[in-house]
């Protein structure tokens, strides 16, 4: 099923279908289904997220398991400057991306000194210290008990984000940015350098790249893009807490990317939707759902290594491959049974 659903999402035409379904989506659920619109944003705001881990995983190939801790520092951030220092939801929201941003380019000048599991061991603990410091720094984040009443942003007009159906069009006007906005990096000389990169630094630093500045290029917009996604979900549900750090997060960020298709452009999208609707759809069986989620799991690991967009781009390269080997062939057939005829002509 979620093999078909990479498969409708890669092909050229599908987006513009897949972006008015989107469009009808509350319509389609009804007043009465609002938390099915509710789950969809939420859902939406973690592909956001993740995208940012792609950028600097899947493109960069830094494995950075701090990613959920700039998360948290996102959605702490419009909390903190709305509830405590009175601030208007959008000034704040631009707070946490430069915030994030400058986070990044600190942790980024240090972590990506290091090379492979050292820097994923290195991020993981500046993940840990992030969630430590939400959790006891109490004047500040509150501690435990966390931030609640933040601000919604602001409407316009007849728009109020109090309601559901707004802050859903809202979230989804950032995915399909983020998601344009990648599309850009991907084919642009950035994105071939962090490509490059991925490759082999060694590789890449004999081509004239200069490894640190590009390194750190794609850390900030992996942190800024997971500062947005922070920003936006402490907009939409108005209550963040230290779990939003927790090291959890990040390794469902990993999840969602593997399942998808990691270093593609559509995996975050096609991963998150299909875990989050899969899981949604055990809930009845509470505790026991994982029985069920986990062997699934395994299932598209084993037959889907590459993920379910990697695995269709495979396969449709491999296609493709094998159509245009195909004339050749039948060309080079055709030619050694025309001279195979000949010279018994001949003889």
């Amino acid at each position: 099923m979620m093999f078909k659903l990479g498969a409708l999402i890669m092909h050229p035409a599908s987006k513009f279908v897949l972006l008015a379904l989107a469009l009808i989506f509350p319509l389609l659920a009804g007043v009465e289904n609002e938390y099915q619109v509710q789950v969809m944003a939420k859902a939406f705001i973690i592909i956001i997220a993740v995208y940012g881990f792609n950028v600097i995983t899947g493109f960069c190939g830094q494995l950075n398991l701090a990613h959920g801790g700039f998360y948290a520092i996102g959605a702490y951030t419009v909390a903190l400057l709305t509830v405590d220092a009175g601030w208007n939801y959008w000034p704040a929201l631009v707070a946490a991306l430069v915030v994030t941003g400058v986070l990044g380019f600190l942790v980024g000048a240090v972590s990506l000194r290091l090379k492979e599991h050292y820097f994923a061991i290195f991020t993981l603990c500046v993940g840990f210290i992030i969630y430590l410091l939400i959790e006891k720094w109490d004047w500040l984040t509150h501690g435990v008990i966390g931030v609640r009443n933040i601000s919604e942003p602001d409407g316009f007009g007849i728009v109020n984000f109090r309601e559901t159906n707004a802050m859903y069009y809202l979230v989804l006007f950032f995915m399909t940015f983020i998601i344009w906005f990648t599309s850009r990096i991907q084919k642009s000389l950035v994105g071939r350098t962090f490509i490059a990169i991925r490759n082999g630094d060694d590789l890449a630093q004999s081509l004239g790249i200069n490894l640190m500045k590009t390194k750190i290029l794609a850390f900030v917009i992996s942190t800024t893009y997971a500062g947005l996604a922070g920003g936006l979900y402490a907009g939409m549900i108005r209550v963040v807490g230290p779990e939003e750090a927790n090291v959890l997060q990040t390794f469902n960020m990993i999840m969602y990317m593997l399942v998808g298709g990691i270093g593609t452009l559509f995996g975050p999208l096609v991963g998150t939707l299909g875990v989050t609707w899969i899981t949604e759809t055990l809930q009845f069986l509470e505790a026991y759902r994982m029985l069920i989620f986990g062997p699934l799991l395994v299932v598209l690991v084993i037959f889907f290594p590459l993920g379910i967009c990697g695995s269709f781009l495979t396969w449709m390269h491999r296609k493709a491959q094998a159509l245009g080997l195909g004339p050749k062939k039948a060309q080079t057939q055709s030619k050694v049974k025309a001279s195979g005829q000949e010279a018994n002509n001949n003889a």
